[in-house]
């Protein structure tokens, strides 16, 4: 049997890749959380870099999900016979995967082409500085696959070789229809889906985003949503006094409360795709005809056997 390593991240990007596998079932499929070389890694096993996909929440959500799915782990991809290597993230390739074939899969939303990302692009800097912007600059893979036309002609804008990028559409964002019929309660308000920017060392106004979300709203109803990995007390301490009217929901799917909400505010998250894809308007950091064109495939959720059949190009 072909040996395939999938290499997870956040919660959504190994969601996408146990999808990826599942549609080779005729390979030996290994995973493992995501990881990096010398002193990153050893900052991040120090647990410096719990704010990033090296560490804290994220890793923590990840090995859970490989628990409860029973899948076979290779911490660190140390196995030498791995036919192909799957990613959602080249920012950091690490050595032991460099001389093999590679896939990587975009896993959402990039954060925007800011002065960090024109400093770290220029100088040369090391990617992960420059934050998801920098997705697929590598240039370490075969093929990229990508949630759009859109997003492909973004990237080729960024210099990636058009023929090295593939629209399949992409997991968790190909069938929206889905949560069109669900069970949240509440219907035809403005949703205000925050971020994790802080927690990650980014600045955010939050302040102005919620001011942003009442504006939006003009006397509708109003509920947050708040991202999974923010300080929870904070962001709600910060609604009560500037939105007491709105309710806070901590925890939940997200895409039901889309799929029922008349507009929803945020930021560059990868919800924003969410939105876009149910048809939502969307109010965002984002030029609004700029974002309709990232508009993600729906193709009824067969995004994951496009990834698969992409992935077999290079196994046999």
């Amino acid at each position: 049997m072909k040996k395939v390593l999938f290499i997870g991240g956040s919660l959504n990007q190994t969601s996408m890749l146990f999808q990826v596998a599942q549609a080779l079932p005729e390979c030996a499929c290994w995973f493992t959380p995501y990881y990096s070389d010398g002193i990153v890694q050893r900052a991040a096993e120090a647990g410096w870099l719990d704010f990033t996909i090296l560490g804290g929440a994220h890793q923590r959500a990840t090995k859970q999900f490989f628990s409860e799915k029973n899948v076979q782990i290779d911490s660190k991809g140390q196995r030498p016979d791995y036919d192909l290597v799957v990613t959602c993230s080249d920012l950091i390739i690490p050595k032991n995967i460099r001389s093999k074939n590679i896939i990587l899969v975009q896993e959402g939303m990039l954060t925007p082409e800011n002065l960090t990302y024109r400093i770290v692009r220029g100088l040369g800097l090391p990617r992960y500085l420059g934050n998801t912007a920098m997705t697929g600059l590598s240039h370490a893979y075969q093929k990229f696959c990508v949630a759009s036309e859109g997003f492909r002609d973004l990237f080729v804008r960024k210099g990636i070789p058009a023929e090295k990028i593939i629209v399949t559409g992409i997991p968790n964002f190909d069938n929206l229809s889905e949560y069109a019929q669900n069970d949240f309660p509440h219907r035809d308000f403005v949703l205000g889906a925050t971020s994790s920017l802080r927690e990650s060392r980014q600045y955010e106004n939050r302040k102005a985003f919620i001011r942003r979300v009442l504006e939006v709203a003009e006397g509708r109803p109003v509920i947050f949503k708040l991202h999974p990995n923010e300080n929870h007390p904070r962001a709600i301490a910060e609604i009560e006094r500037y939105a007491p009217e709105a309710l806070v929901f901590p925890g939940g799917n997200i895409n039901p409360m889309i799929a029922n909400c008349s507009a929803m505010v945020t930021k560059f998250s990868s919800v924003l795709l969410v939105a876009l894809g149910m048809g939502k308007a969307v109010y965002s950091d984002l030029d609004p005809a700029f974002a309709e064109t990232l508009r993600p495939v729906q193709n009824d959720g067969t995004s994951a056997r496009h990834i698969a059949d992409v992935c077999r190009n290079y196994l046999e």
